[in-house]
């Protein structure tokens, strides 16, 4: 069961590191709030048919086990957990697209992969214990990722600062901001896919996250047809494949699976978002990059390896 949902969660990683592309090449042709909105509708639209399909699968005779009330404490829990993870993912995303707009890709990626780092240092106040080999992982993969997205990265651009003698731009805060809610966001749904169907809290989410960028959208954009059909391509792969594909099998992944992994393991979108833009984008590897992918790999072995406690074996 581990094994198979750390796999989810790789390949969660992976979709979302493509989707570094697309978001990029997106952003070309509509503001952030406008992008955010159109794609997660389509996630939510996209998992209807896949809630039907399952539920099909489930059948009759499970869905009559099913005691009244407790079906009706469940759809009250999943409620709240859906609009929770889209308030929290509508705050995140949207926080992130304004902060690339003010500093460079290789900070923007550094940035917000501090979650990794954060997320066991907020599970350590919700009574959740990390064994050492997870902490030496943290460590790995934030030296990979300086070496990946700062130390790799030539051209950096530089960001408006918010006072001229602090050296902390715009972009900066707001994508240290966004490293907090993603990590806040990991750990509601840590909570919640115990509890109801994670398919169907995806699909809220996505809807939840897409009304409300579409407020920003409204108020802060001129969003135009025109613009959203000429960047139909990267929205569309947004959409489909990074939220409404991606952001399920991180909940379904994520289940019965410590919090700090999970978030090591999706982490390596920073590594994955540099090959797809050497493929795509005809993008070469530094030295330095190299060493920042070998390491964020080390990270992820140390954070799966079980820990030894007076004796006994167990699972971070």
């Amino acid at each position: 069961m581990k094994i198979r949902n750390s796999l989810l969660l790789l390949l969660t990683a992976a979709i979302w590191g493509v989707a570094f592309v697309a978001q990029s090449v997106g952003m070309d042709y509509v503001g952030p709030f406008t992008f955010n909105c159109v794609r997660s509708l389509i996630g939510g639209l996209v998992l209807i048919p896949c809630i039907w399909f399952l539920g099909r699968l489930e059948g009759k005779i499970e869905r009559k086990k099913t005691i009244h009330g407790e079906r009706k404490k469940e759809q009250k829990e999943l409620l709240i957990g859906g609009i929770l993870c889209g308030l929290l993912l509508c705050l995140a995303s949207n926080f992130q697209q304004q902060g690339i707009m003010y500093t460079s890709v290789g900070k923007a990626g550094f940035i917000t992969a501090c979650y990794i780092i954060i997320v066991p240092l907020l599970g350590i106040f919700l009574h959740k214990r990390c064994g050492l080999n997870v902490w030496l992982g943290v460590f790995f993969a934030l030296m990979g990722l300086y070496f990946l997205c700062i130390k790799g990265n030539v051209d950096t651009i530089e960001a408006d600062r918010l006072v001229s003698w602090l050296p902390v731009g715009k972009g900066e805060v707001l994508l240290m901001i966004c490293a907090l809610l993603f990590s806040l966001h990991i750990l509601v749904i840590d909570y919640f896919t115990m509890r109801v169907d994670g398919v169907k809290m995806s699909c809220i989410q996505f809807f939840v996250c897409g009304i409300l960028s579409g407020v920003g959208m409204f108020l802060a954009e001129e969003p135009r047809v025109a613009d959203i059909l000429t960047a139909w391509q990267p929205i569309l792969y947004a959409g489909v494949m990074s939220c409404g594909v991606a952001y399920t099998l991180q909940i379904v992944g994520q289940k019965g699976i410590n919090p700090t992994v999970a978030s090591l393991i999706l982490s390596l979108e920073s590594v994955i978002s540099v090959l797809a833009g050497m493929l795509l984008l005809s993008q070469r590897l530094s030295q330095w990059e190299i060493l920042g992918c070998v390491l964020m790999f080390v990270a992820i072995i140390l954070a799966q390896l079980p820990r030894r406690e007076k004796g006994k074996l167990y699972e971070s």
